[in-house]
């Protein structure tokens, strides 16, 4: 089994994937520097994955933009087989707002993870990319070879570390390089013990229905009924956190066991929801009311963004197992179990 390191582990995304990577055996350092997570989350993973001691999950506080913290993580280890990097600000609106922020952090500390992973000699990383690259998608669904053309800062943040892999695997073809580009990851593990829990006002569409139905906010507020879809409303690509999960558990094994190559794959359901019918399927799940106002469509929002993931069912054997049905019953099972999130 492999000694990996996972950049922001205790967050929403890498919290799932470490408890999948640990139930499969391997062994794990987490660097985070909580800023917009919490301890608590790999407290839970290490009780949901059985762990009696705390030899196969370590834990760094520390930022990757800091050379001596990213050396420490990679000393953690006798040595560091792989990298899984999730760490990043990934909020959209906050990008426009915050722009230089946003370039530090995620471009800036890529690159500082990268350098490290030289100077450690480990040429193998899992980036967590984003379908907000492809901006405006002139066809849905959206396969990998559609145009790279991100419309905020975020997206082009994401653009640019991708950019850096594809230069540093140009200038070094020994390097192993997974470039997965996400789509809307949601829901929770089905035990309620570990889950999404963004600070403040929720960004995204998912947590602010679950918080709205848990009585944490008043209403949900849709952006635009006037969208050329079914309903009136936006249509996404909703993907369980821990088929995401998987799919990084699949894309490390490919890596790990194949020649160097640089892949970029969807992750994915290929099925579109509605905000009205996500909000629909969360009253079925929850069995409360989410009452919604529409509102003004967002500058800068596309009608539908739908993933074509036959790539990643080609190259890695992986796809999507769970329903918009499981996602909400899964969701509600954690934000029920903690209306206040790690904060309890």
């Amino acid at each position: 089994m492999a000694h990996l390191l996972i950049t922001g582990g205790a967050g929403f995304i890498g919290s799932h994937t470490a408890l999948v990577l640990l139930e499969a055996g391997h062994s794990l350092v987490v660097l985070d520097n909580f800023s917009n997570s919490s301890p608590e989350s790999l407290q839970r993973v290490k009780a949901l994955a059985g762990l009696a001691d705390d030899a196969r999950l370590q834990v760094i506080e520390g930022d990757i933009r800091n050379p001596a913290d990213l050396d420490r993580a990679f000393g953690a280890a006798h040595s560091i087989d792989g990298v899984i990097h999730f760490a990043g600000l990934k909020a959209v609106g906050e990008s426009v707002q915050q722009p230089l922020r946003y370039w530090d952090v995620n471009a800036n500390g890529s690159r500082c993870l990268i350098e490290a992973m030289q100077r450690h000699s480990c040429r193998t990383i899992v980036f967590s990319s984003s379908a907000t690259l492809y901006g405006f998608p002139e066809t849905v669904p959206i396969s990998e070879t559609a145009p790279v053309q991100p419309i905020n800062p975020y997206g082009h943040t994401k653009a640019a570390v991708e950019q850096l892999l594809a230069d540093v695997n140009a200038c070094e073809p020994s390097w192993r390089i997974a470039r997965l580009r996400y789509f809307n990851p949601v829901g929770a593990h089905p035990s309620g013990r570990i889950g999404e829990d963004p600070g403040g006002i929720p960004n995204n569409l998912f947590p602010f229905i679950s918080q709205v139905a848990v009585g944490r906010r008043p209403q949900l507020q849709v952006f635009g009924g006037d969208w050329p879809t079914p309903d009136g409303t936006g249509v996404r690509d909703y993907i369980h956190v821990m088929d995401l999960a998987e799919g990084h558990r699949a894309a490390l094994d490919r890596l790990l066991s194949h020649e160097p190559e640089l892949l970029t794959l969807n992750l994915g359901s290929g099925l579109g929801c509605s905000v009205l019918e996500l909000a629909a399927a969360f009253e079925a799940a929850s069995g409360k009311p989410v009452p919604y106002t529409i509102v003004d469509r967002r500058p800068g929002d596309a009608a539908s963004t739908v993933a074509d993931p036959s790539r990643a069912a080609e190259l890695l054997g992986w796809r999507t197992r769970r329903s918009i049905s499981d996602i909400c019953r899964d969701g509600w099972v954690w934000q029920s179990a903690n209306p206040q999130g790690y904060d309890v």
